[in-house]
């Protein structure tokens, strides 16, 4: 069925940069949110950035994550985050999920039928 396995996650210093990719692949559908989340312990699953397959629009979580930008790749097959300017607090598991309607609730992740199993970003002071 439907898989998503994200890529890209390691150890970076502080003010580094790291580009995550999430390749979806099976049965999904065409015109697609896909989004961004993270997790650190303690704390619950919050939303990053997400993306409209159907006309490139972006969402992001809050301002402070300007430092961030999501895109699709010019086939739509894979889904990116650009980080930048790194901090520590940057640092948790970050999720790809996908769903065909969200009703505007991009970050809320009941709203996401699909996830991959994350990857791990641990940026050092």
């Amino acid at each position: 069925q439907v898989q998503l396995v994200e890529s890209g996650g390691g150890s970076v210093q502080a003010g580094g940069s790291l580009r995550l990719s999430c390749v979806a692949s099976g049965y999904i559908y065409m015109r697609r949110y896909m989004a961004w989340f993270r997790q650190s312990p303690g704390k619950e699953r919050e939303g990053v950035a997400a993306i409209y397959s159907g006309d490139g629009a972006t969402h992001y979580n809050d301002a402070e994550q300007a430092r961030f930008s999501i895109s699709l790749d010019d086939a739509q097959t894979t889904l990116y985050l650009d980080m930048n300017s790194l901090k520590p607090e940057d640092t948790a598991m970050y999720f790809c999920a996908a769903a065909q309607m969200v009703w505007g609730d991009y970050f809320t992740p009941s709203r996401y039928d699909y996830w991959g199993q994350g990857t791990q970003v641990t940026v050092s002071a």
